[in-house]
């Protein structure tokens, strides 16, 4: 395992490795906010065609190829264990006044409704943010359409909203991103409307992917960390962010 040092290999920079060996190398109560997607397991769902190639919800997302170095396809117990593990490292590098916003997607499996509450039992969740996507296919005819997917706040005792930031509601309407070469890109606008609700110095997240919240941290003038496996994911993200710097200085 490559050893890291804190903050010199972490500060503004995206850092190449497993989430959880990563985390181990951060400093208790070192980052004030994170924010993070992780893969969701798809390719192990009973009934969204993932597993048929169907599973391409628009044109150049790439979805339906997957990620590159996960197969996001574990046994569901596997998932959850591991799961846990990243959310308890994410515990431990965030103060009393930390919090993380986890978004992950319930889903049907096995005609039952998934809701993760096997990941988060333990967990202080404060409040469940649905995000309200538009778009989407549905393969099963046993339910409705999914149009959206949710965000867990996961607070520390002393987590607060920055000033009137508690004037949102608890639903979010953001339009999916449809041209990022990532599989499952965030969007810009949902990662600002988190960040500008805080008053966070330092954001981590561990699924980097593409650099979305490294790009919406630099907005804000807040420092971001980075970790993503995928070598791939972590040129696209540095590409990304260099080219985010440079438009802005334009202006």
């Amino acid at each position: 395992m490559k050893k890291f040092t804190f903050p010199k290999d972490f500060m503004n920079k995206i850092v190449c490795g497993d989430a959880v060996n990563v985390m181990r190398q951060i400093p208790d109560k070192a980052v004030d906010l994170v924010i993070t997607s992780p893969p969701y397991n798809l390719k192990n769902s009973t009934g969204n065609g993932m597993k048929d190639g169907r599973g391409g919800k628009w044109e150049n997302a790439a979805l339906q190829n997957g990620y590159t170095h996960h197969d996001d396809c574990m046994p569901h117990n596997e998932y959850v264990k591991w799961q846990r593990r990243c959310l308890k490292e994410m515990m431990r590098i965030i103060p009393e006044d930390g919090a993380i916003f986890y978004n992950h997607k319930w889903r049907v499996q096995g005609g039952l409704l998934q809701d993760r509450q096997d990941i988060l039992k333990g967990f202080p969740v404060r409040q469940i943010i649905i995000w309200r996507r538009k778009g989407g296919l549905n393969f099963n005819p046993g339910y409705f359409l999914p149009t959206y997917e949710v965000i867990y706040l996961i607070a520390k005792p002393k987590f607060r909203l920055s000033d009137k930031a508690n004037k949102h509601g608890d639903v979010w309407e953001f339009t999916q991103e449809m041209r990022n070469k990532h599989p499952a890109a965030f969007p810009v606008d949902l990662i600002s409307r988190i960040i500008d609700s805080t008053d966070a110095k330092t954001i981590l997240d561990p699924f980097m992917g593409s650099g979305t919240t490294a790009i919406s941290a630099i907005n804000f003038n807040r420092n971001y960390i980075g970790i993503e496996i995928s070598p791939e994911y972590c040129k696209m993200a540095e590409e990304r962010i260099k080219e985010h710097r440079t438009r802005t200085k334009l202006w």
